[in-house]
């Protein structure tokens, strides 16, 4: 298998950490879709990393489809729950921290716009997603050690990685203080192998 993206994308470091917990082997191909010579739209129409080509050359996009089917193919360390409601939480967790990383991506690529072109209220909207996904994931947290409570699932990696990307785009951001069970999880999350060596890079 071949995986597609970028070395700062929070979405392709959950997929990677999902194949080093699975402990499935691949190969790492570093591709921008912003750059000019990008491939990426040969792999997915939608131009959007990461991709995963399997051995068959069939491709998988959308993060939250690629993790999914590589909980299903191997039987080590399950990170989706088989019980339907436990499953749909843990689902549920992934949909919230995508969605802040989302609104956080948005505000990044406004910014990259010139002055002049640039929406103030576009980015204020973003920005009330970021704090109310925070406050949420904060409240929902609660004092439980991982996201699903006592058992370590892909809840505590999407969040995870959405908490690094925050950190690394937006250390403006104070959720370490405002939420310290968030700091304490992302604390826990980073020294944890997976999560070391894929720090983003950029």
């Amino acid at each position: 298998m071949k995986l597609i993206g970028s070395l700062t994308s929070p979405y392709v470091r959950k997929t990677r950490i999902v194949l080093a917990e699975k402990r499935i082997g691949y190969d790492f191909e570093v591709d921008v879709p912003w750059d000019a010579d990008s491939h990426v739209a040969n792999h997915n129409p939608l131009g959007k990393i990461p991709v995963l080509i399997m051995d068959d050359g069939t491709t998988l996009f959308d993060s939250r489809v690629i993790v999914e089917y590589l909980d299903s193919v191997n039987p080590v360390s399950r990170l989706i729950p088989e019980p339907n409601r436990r499953r749909i939480m843990v689902k549920r967790w992934e949909a919230l921290a995508d969605g802040i990383c989302d609104a956080a991506a948005t505000i990044f690529l406004e910014r990259k716009r010139r002055d002049a072109e640039q929406s103030p209220e576009w980015i204020s909207r973003q920005q009330k997603k970021v704090e109310r996904g925070l406050e949420t994931a904060a409240h929902e947290l609660g004092d439980k050690k991982w996201c699903d409570g006592n058992a370590y699932t892909l809840a505590d990696i999407a969040l995870g990685c959405t908490l690094g990307y925050l950190a690394f785009r937006f250390p403006e951001i104070d959720w370490r203080n405002t939420s310290p069970n968030l700091a304490d999880l992302s604390d826990r999350l980073e020294k944890r192998t997976p999560f070391m060596e894929t720090v983003p890079q950029g």
